[in-house]
């Protein structure tokens, strides 16, 4: 075996492995079948994310969020091809529970079913064809987790539409925020920053930033 094909096949290894030990060390939970075709497909489809989905940092980041919390009522407003759907789905099968994500282009909803079955987590996602301005305000709840990466100026509606249907401890975590009022937003669709601004303004919740580096803003609603 040459030198170079040596270096691929460790380089290769690596990248295998970083999918499954930060998951495995976070959730204590030894490898299933499930975990094993998860994993096979992100790492097969690690570099062909494109469509606006979440880089590979911020879909563990919310699997930890999901998983971390026991969440199992979980919204996703934006599907795109369902990178981010997929691993909030994964953190889902664990917890026992189901994703509804709202996709309102067609082409990429295909494609986000056809790698839903191909990760082996369609029965953990009730994808969904629709315009999410009229069907999140619909959606009757509870919910405890809500991931919005759709369109950025309408971020403060979705917020006013799902807060009175989550459920205290619950989640909203909404993609591609600065963590500085008035900033980033306004260049990046309109609205996060008035959308970061707002959810710093209610009593009810507790508003970050993930992690650093991160664009995810997390609100966790408070208890009592």
């Amino acid at each position: 075996m040459n030198k170079r094909l040596m270096i691929r096949i460790g380089l290769g290894l690596i990248a295998f492995l970083s999918l499954a030990l930060p998951f495995l060390v976070r959730a204590g939970q030894s490898e299933t079948a499930l975990d094993v075709k998860v994993r096979t497909f992100l790492e097969k489809a690690r570099f062909g994310w494109g469509d606006m989905n979440v880089p590979e940092s911020d879909g563990q980041l919310l699997f930890d969020l999901v998983l971390k919390n026991k969440y199992t009522k979980a919204l996703e407003i934006g599907t795109s091809t369902g990178h981010s759907g997929i691993w909030i789905a994964w953190a889902l099968s664990k917890t026992g529970g189901k994703l509804i994500t709202v996709e309102i282009d067609e082409r990429r909803h295909r494609e986000a079913l056809a790698n839903f079955k191909e990760a082996g987590l369609s029965d953990y996602i009730d994808a969904r064809l629709d315009d999410a301005h009229r069907l999140v305000p619909e959606l009757k709840g509870p919910l405890d987790f809500v991931f919005s990466d759709a369109d950025k100026e309408w971020y403060t509606n979705y917020a006013k539409a799902v807060i009175p249907k989550l459920e205290p401890g619950g989640c909203l975590a909404t993609h591609n925020i600065s963590g500085r009022r008035g900033g980033f937003g306004r260049g990046y669709g309109g609205g996060n920053g008035d959308y970061y601004e707002y959810m710093l303004s209610l009593p009810e919740f507790e508003t970050s930033m993930a992690a650093p580096g991160s664009s995810l803003a997390v609100s966790f609603k408070k208890k009592g």
